[in-house]
């Protein structure tokens, strides 16, 4: 995530413990002792642990809040700095670059994390600008040094000399003669992500421009009701409101999910409403023959299978849910209630050809369409690593198909609008395939609009405040 170099400020570098370890001296006479803000060295420890160890922000910042005893306005603090520096930390790389001595890869790490902080809060954030600078000169004092609090003062004073509307000209490239670039540096994701975009957009800049937007705002909580478990009434009586479009959501406006008694009984649960409408079109489609036994061919962690499974128990079905790694199988079988859970690889697959009715792949894959969530993604994947995935993609579907008796239906699912990732896999293994039908899928998710031209369904954040998950059906035919 971060710059390598040996920037200044190494020294008199803390622990990073919580409480009052680390507390740095009062370095002369009439300074003043910085005082440890516990919001903002989450959100510093945060940053530091996606940068150092690969960590996901999404997964380790709920234990990060409760180790240090954070909740409420402290605990909210906390997230908006760290998710939206991850967010915008092109945008900031870019600035800080124009008021740096050196390019942000020659800082040392540790000190541009801090100065990233506090360049969200000056451009973003609603905190005084002078209160900005304090409490991130602070924060460098503690953890880094003072040689480096002082670096980290002079550039943040310089960012603090404009907004964000007035640094943007200055940093980005033209808009006219290098659009990509633009939107690149003034909505803060890789050129190459902001160009596979465009081109899954059709090469529209401006709805371009408007997903890349989205990207960067909070996303809401979406429950799912497991049917015959719990009810959108339930969760609407705890506090949640009933969703635009899957039977089985409700968004939650705010609080923890976690309390709401259904979903800590485990009888619903945190889930995109995207992913919910596409297992959902699975189940739509109608089948030649019987229709008794269906495939999640790759569950983990488990949400397409738990709503699968829940239909499944009510109309009769039988649901086998398969996934490659041990923790995610453990994961899968939480969420399920009757389903029969394997650890198995999709591409090599433990059971026998041409038996199932229905099958779901959802592939791994880039996971470009979930960045609202996983803010640091966008700085983590590279395209070289494309054709990693859709080599594996291939496979996935292929396996799908042999899995299907003919009459069966096969979805498709990857959380990426990526076109390597989405149509141009489903072309080429149909073509190598035979013997198959591609199906209509808007077709079974007909009470929504926007989901683009062709037989596939796209949903996108923009349009549909879920992430841009794409979905292909298909039918074996022979």
């Amino acid at each position: 995530m971060s710059g390598a170099g040996g920037g200044s400020g190494g020294q008199g570098r803390s622990s990073g413990g919580s409480g009052g370890q680390g507390r740095a001296r009062a370095g002369g006479k009439g300074r003043r002792r910085p005082e440890r803000d516990e919001a903002r060295n989450v959100a510093y420890d945060l940053l530091r642990a996606v940068d150092e160890r690969d960590a996901y922000a999404n997964l380790m910042l709920p234990s990060l809040l409760r180790d240090r005893g954070l909740a409420g306005r402290d605990a909210a603090l906390a997230t908006e700095l760290a998710y939206g520096t991850l967010r915008g930390l092109g945008t900031y790389d870019a600035i800080i670059a124009m008021c740096s001595d050196r390019p942000p890869e020659e800082i040392d790490p540790p000190l541009l994390d801090a100065i990233r902080l506090g360049a969200h809060q000056l451009l973003k954030t609603r905190v005084p600008p002078h209160a900005a600078v304090s409490a991130t000169v602070d924060l460098v004092r503690l953890r880094v040094g003072a040689g480096a609090s002082r670096f980290a003062n002079a550039v943040l004073r310089k960012i603090a000399s404009r907004d964000l509307e007035q640094w943007l000209p200055i940093v980005a490239p033209d808009q006219e003669q290098d659009p990509l670039g633009h939107l690149a540096v003034a909505h803060s994701h890789p050129r190459w992500i902001v160009s596979a975009f465009r081109d899954a957009l059709g090469g529209d800049l401006r709805e371009t421009a408007e997903l890349l937007a989205a990207d960067n705002e909070r996303p809401g909580v979406t429950l799912v009701a497991w049917p015959g478990r719990s009810s959108v009434g339930e969760l609407v009586d705890a506090g949640a409101i009933a969703s635009r479009f899957s039977p089985y959501a409700a968004y939650l406006p705010e609080g923890d999910p976690g309390a709401v008694q259904a979903v800590a009984d485990g009888r619903a649960a945190v889930q995109d409403e995207a992913s919910q409408l596409v297992a959902l079109a699975l189940t739509r489609v109608p089948v030649e023959g019987p229709d008794r036994t269906w495939l999640d061919m790759c569950a983990g962690p488990g949400g397409k299978a738990g709503l699968l499974d829940a239909l499944a128990v009510q109309e009769g079905r039988n649901l086998l849910a398969a996934d490659l790694r041990f923790h995610r199988s453990r994961l899968v079988w939480r969420a399920t209630r009757r389903a029969g859970v394997i650890t198995a690889d999709g591409a090599e697959p433990a059971w026998r050809s041409g038996v199932f009715d229905r099958v779901l792949v959802d592939a791994p894959c880039t996971g470009l369409g979930a960045l609202r969530r996983r803010p640091e993604a966008r700085w983590r994947r590279v395209p070289e690593s494309v054709p990693d995935f859709t080599a594996l993609q291939r496979r996935l579907l292929t396996s799908a198909l042999d899995s299907a008796r003919p009459g069966g239906v096969v979805a498709y699912v990857t959380c990426s609008p990526h076109l390597a990732e989405t149509a141009v896999v489903v072309d080429d293994v149909v073509k190598r395939a035979g013997g198959v039908e591609v199906l209509p899928a808007r077709r079974y998710l007909d009470e929504i609009g926007g989901l683009g031209d062709g037989p596939h369904a796209q949903f996108w954040p923009h349009r549909h405040g879920t992430d841009a998950m794409f979905l292909a059906l298909l039918r074996k035919v022979s």
